[in-house]
């Protein structure tokens, strides 16, 4: 791999060999590999197939010009320097300038309060892109958006009840139009590259597309990119009302809470929808990573995060009904080993002897393993079936609502029982146990 980067290097006029090639972690999508070449590091970023990459409204080529013109007009962007051809034999994808700084969610989130200033002005700057250049870009409707959703629920099955919740909220309440801007789509702490407690860089723009500037703002806001920082609901670094005004003050439009509570609604839906893509990624053989089946379970954090968001909305009434009793243990085991202590004395096997054998990427998918150990096991003994397509069905049509008797509550028991089988560290799951079984 190394000799044909170096080649691809020449072209670009960056003679030199090529070294320590190493495969970043992260990325539920792309794959994204660091190198030096002479005195500096470059980061190649390719599809893991192209049938993976022919499903997507923007290729590769696509993201490339975006990234160019955002770097062009002075948003903090790579410089792409080469783009693969076939000749190459390297797959699909392109060559950029490495960025200085981390994208390490730890970084971001220990940085002063600056750096929610640097990602307002971030964002503005990138919605005021001019979109009449970047006719690669898709466009996206709200309602088309909610349309396509639902049609992706339908094709995994149909049948989550937390997720048909989501869709009712979004078709009843659709934005009224607003002025395409250049989104990125993954605007978020993880995708942001920060140097010294200031952003110095966006990058993983696979998503961008034209539509509503608010989603950027909302998608940033989401529980599961704010890793743990629950108390500050804007990227995990500030007040919503802070950022917006940062955001309105580098240039943005003026914020409209319902339409921010409209994409912060949708982008919920759609990475639990996202989610469950995964899985079917790996089911297909578009792509037969391990990290797709665990990252397939993260659904369950975004139906937490959906019924957390739209409770509200229950009368007084249901929202203090106490929960209906959890299921109780299941006994200890006196006998022979069950299958989840077999799975877990291999998750400890694997921790005693193989974790300090590993680094980088390796160590990292030991880590992925073990977490599909521990969703198996806990599955065995304590997950309830999340699926329900009568519910699903009647909460898409409206016969069921949140103002029906207990069904709040009993959503509320089928999401703890979910994550925590799925995802038990997931920052929210403790905050809603303690909000719920308080009631």
């Amino acid at each position: 791999m190394e000799r044909l980067l170096e080649a691809v290097m020449r072209r670009a006029g960056v003679p030199g060999s090529v070294s320590g090639l190493e495969r970043l972690s992260g990325g539920a999508n792309m794959e994204s590999w660091l190198f030096a070449s002479g005195e500096e590091r470059f980061v190649l970023r390719r599809a893991p197939s192209p049938e993976w990459i022919a499903a997507r409204p923007l290729d590769m080529a696509g993201e490339a010009e975006v990234i160019r013109r955002a770097h062009a007009a002075g948003v903090a962007a790579p410089e792409v320097i080469a783009e693969l051809t076939a000749e190459d034999s390297l797959g699909i994808g392109f060559i950029m300038r490495c960025l200085p700084g981390t994208a390490d969610p730890e970084s971001a989130l220990s940085s002063p309060p600056e750096l929610a200033d640097d990602l307002a002005e971030a964002m503005a700057r990138i919605h005021a892109l001019d979109t009449a250049t970047l006719t690669v870009l898709p466009r996206l409707d709200p309602a088309e958006g909610v349309e396509a959703l639902a049609c992706q629920f339908a094709e995994a099955g149909g049948d989550r009840p937390l997720i048909a919740l989501g869709l009712a909220w979004l078709r009843a309440n659709l934005p009224p139009p607003a002025k395409p801007v250049v989104v990125h789509g993954d605007f978020r702490i993880g995708n942001l590259m920060v140097h010294e407690g200031r952003l110095s860089g966006v990058i993983d723009w696979e998503l961008a597309h034209l539509g509503d500037g608010h989603e950027d703002l909302a998608y940033g806001c989401m529980t599961v990119w704010r890793f743990g920082r629950l108390d500050q609901p804007a990227f995990g670094l500030t007040d919503i009302e802070t950022l917006a005004a940062a955001y309105q003050a580098a240039g943005g439009e003026p914020f409209s809470p319902a339409r921010f509570r409209f994409w912060l609604v949708y982008r919920t839906v759609w990475w639990a929808l996202g989610c469950l893509s995964m899985g079917q990624s790996w089911r297909s053989g578009t792509d037969r990573s391990l990290e797709r089946v665990v990252v397939a379970r993260r659904c369950a954090e975004q139906e937490l995060d959906l019924l957390l968001l739209l409770e509200s909305e229950a009368p007084e009434a249901e929202r203090v009904r106490p929960l209906p009793p959890a299921p109780p243990p299941s006994p200890a085991s006196t006998g022979e080993p069950t299958t989840a202590e077999v799975l877990t004395a291999v998750s400890e096997w694997l921790a005693a002897t193989v974790k300090d054998k590993l680094a980088g990427r390796e160590r990292w998918e030991l880590a992925v393993a073990q977490n599909a150990l521990g969703i198996v096991r806990r599955e065995l003994t304590s997950r309830a079936d999340p699926a329900d397509k009568t519910l699903a069905d009647d909460l898409l049509a409206g016969r069921q609502t949140l103002a029906t008797p207990g069904l709040l509550t009993d959503l509320r028991r089928r999401a703890l029982s979910t994550l925590s089988a799925d995802m038990p560290k997931y920052p929210a799951l403790a905050a809603a146990r303690t909000l719920w079984e308080q009631t």
